[in-house]
């Protein structure tokens, strides 16, 4: 869309059913730690009370800086908070066009002509004051999540944004600030935090020049990131589960992505899957918290997803498929002293198998009410 297209968004914006108090409630009965709020997107609206433009929620229908009572919301259910921003901006007179604009051109003649009388510097200031304002007027702030870095022809990369001293500056505001890996500033010394595969789960832990290292995959409930009526492709609560479980097998953490109506409330089918995923996370969360990949010497069962807690020594295997009768735990002769179901403590009794290598799982031939069942392993 072009600028003049985009404007009857903006002037009709109007969430008057928004209530964040909601909002973090759900999150932390979700199970949810943390939670990071658009304060801008590509398109240039900010959700916030900015000096520095006239793009922003304050001069529409709904007149309030929004990140403000989503701050105190959040804060108030003991919900650590972060703040994306966009790197891009669509509407800022002096964002040159690239391969990313609506706009893009296809030769560099066209380039040159959409972009004459454009001066990055100027939306390089823009972008340093915003991001000061969101890191000074909010209080603390816990993560930063700038979006997003695509050097090369017609690109845009850490010089654009000058990511050196952006993140000098965020650092210097916010030094317990963790920040995400988009501004292009991937082998210099403290450039980035976690990595963030997007809308894919990886297949082991996340590495860099071969060493593993903190990651966040960010996904969404559906197709879309923002509300769209017609999108159909929602993910089940059991999708949504495993998606957590493997999550945290490889080391791991996840951010869910809900887009909220236009009036300011969460679709129906999100609201379920929060409440789904904050049931099982009532008496599943042990296998969540605190846990991360297991040790190699434990060999994954078929259809199970393993996470370990360090600190208890605690192994827990969260059953994709329920198994009829007995589970088999090939090489944990030795290694376990209790064995029980994670959402009632109830004891499964073990039987040494194969010479005491094996251990064998009794388990009741009914699945437990709970969506994937978890066996907490207390490990010698």
């Amino acid at each position: 869309m072009t600028n003049e297209q985009y404007q009857k968004y903006f002037d009709e914006f109007d969430p008057d059913l928004y209530n964040p108090r909601e909002w973090a409630k759900m999150a932390r009965a979700a199970g949810m730690k943390y939670a990071v709020i658009t304060t801008k997107h590509h398109e240039g609206f900010c959700l916030f009370d900015s000096k520095f433009t006239d793009y922003k929620a304050t001069n529409t229908p709904i007149h309030k800086d929004l990140i403000k009572e989503w701050v105190e919301a959040f804060r108030a259910e003991g919900l650590k908070v972060g703040f994306y921003y966009s790197l891009l901006d669509w509407h800022h007179p002096d964002y040159t066009i690239d391969a990313c604009h609506p706009q893009r051109a296809s030769t560099d003649a066209e380039y040159a002509a959409l972009n004459k009388g454009k001066n990055m510097d100027n939306y390089r200031k823009y972008l340093k004051d915003q991001v000061r304002e969101l890191l000074t007027n909010y209080g603390k702030i816990d993560i930063i999540w700038l979006d997003f870095s695509f050097p090369g022809k017609n690109g845009k990369g850490h010089e654009d944004w000058d990511s050196e001293n952006l993140l000098k500056m965020i650092r210097t505001l916010q030094p317990g600030i963790i920040v995400d890996d988009r501004l292009d500033l991937m082998d210099e010394p403290g450039g980035w935090d976690f990595r963030t595969p997007e809308q894919y789960k990886p297949r082991e832990w996340v590495t860099y020049k071969g060493q593993r290292v903190p990651w966040e995959t960010c996904q969404t409930f559906s197709g879309s990131w923002g509300y769209y009526r017609d999108e159909t492709s929602w993910k089940d609560t059991k999708q949504l589960l495993e998606l957590l479980i493997e999550t945290v097998s490889k080391g791991g953490n996840l951010i869910l992505n809900v887009g909220p109506t236009a009036r300011g409330t969460f679709d129906y089918r999100a609201q379920d899957r929060l409440k789904a995923m904050g049931e099982w996370m009532d008496v599943n969360s042990r296998s969540i918290y605190g846990c991360t990949q297991a040790p190699a010497e434990f060999k994954v069962p078929a259809n199970t997803l393993l996470t370990y807690n360090e600190k208890t020594k605690r192994l827990y295997i969260h059953l994709l498929t329920y198994p009829m009768g007995s589970l088999y735990l090939e090489g944990f002769g030795g290694k376990v002293k209790y064995a029980q179901f994670l959402h009632d403590a109830s004891e499964i009794i073990m039987s040494p198998e194969n010479n005491g290598k094996d251990l064998n799982l009794s388990l009741p031939i009914l699945k437990p009410h709970v969506e994937i069942p978890v066996i907490e392993l207390m490990l010698n």
